[in-house]
């Protein structure tokens, strides 16, 4: 399956609209990335993916990328080093596992979307909205060419 179809159109912009409502909230950037599969480790491919996208290159490196293999079945989440550096180690523990409840009924855009409020919650903490802020990185998702 191309990772561009994992998602139907209607699925594909109920988290593009979570994207935009979460970073109403926050100057953190939030993006998904999809790909078919995921050659070695998935912390070590959305790291490249991460910096592919470049999502290091905001201002606060508040960055936040969700990263799914489909066909493998591999997730992670991310955080930049602004992020990284003002949270606890454990800090995207439960919205991951909140996200692979989801995930292990089939509800694949909703473990997203409700990964991704949470994110837009914990990071409206550390790094609130400001009135002269821009979205700096894309809300689309990112797919991988497979």
């Amino acid at each position: 399956m191309k990772p561009s179809e994992f998602f139907k159109e209607t699925e594909q912009q109920q988290i593009v609209q979570a994207i935009k409502d979460a970073e109403k909230n926050t100057s953190g950037e939030i993006r998904i990335h999809i790909e078919s599969d995921c050659p070695g480790d998935v912390l070590d491919r959305a790291a490249f993916m991460f910096a592919k996208l470049d999502m290091h290159k905001t201002e606060l490196r508040n960055g936040v990328l969700f990263y799914l293999s489909v066909n493998d079945r591999k997730f992670a989440i991310l955080g930049d080093a602004g992020i990284n550096a003002v949270t606890p180690d454990n800090f995207w523990d439960e919205i991951k596992e909140t996200i692979l409840e989801k995930f292990k009924k089939g509800e694949f855009a909703n473990g997203l979307e409700t990964g991704i409020k949470m994110a837009g919650e914990a990071l409206k903490k550390h790094f609130p909205f400001e009135k002269n802020d821009i979205n700096e990185l894309s809300d689309e998702i990112s797919f991988g060419k497979k």
